[in-house]
């Protein structure tokens, strides 16, 4: 099946063919599955506990709050962070090394809203 996709660039839209677009999208998981190689257990567990728990807090997470509600030893947990930022921009860290963006929320107000169906609020990275 062929068809076609709407690309915007500066102030037009232009209908494309979709072929490179659907060859791209097939590619994704083996691109995927290599730039996730990094990520071990520990890696994992800081991550989603910080995606799942940001929107419910209006700060930042520290390290000790990160190694207390996971139970990773505190020492582990900057090393971890220091991966997962350096590594594809999983997160950032704040001056005082807390958690306040972890793709797709962050702490911080943007223009960007996101309404769960839990209810919570927060902002989009």
């Amino acid at each position: 099946m062929s068809g076609q996709i709407l690309v915007g660039a500066g102030g037009e839209i232009n209908a494309v063919p979709d072929e490179d677009f659907l060859q791209a999208f097939k590619n994704v998981p083996g691109r995927m599955a290599s730039r996730l190689a990094f990520m071990g257990r520990d890696h994992h567990i800081v991550r989603d506990f910080a995606v799942r728990e940001m929107p419910r807090h209006d700060k930042p997470l520290s390290p000790a709050h990160l190694a207390q509600a996971t139970g990773l030893d505190l020492p582990r947990v900057p090393a971890v962070l220091a991966d997962l930022e350096r590594n594809l921009f999983f997160l950032v860290r704040d001056p005082e090394g807390s958690v306040s963006w972890a793709f797709p929320v962050t702490t911080a107000r943007t223009r960007h809203r996101l309404t769960f169906s839990t209810g919570e609020r927060t902002s989009a990275a």
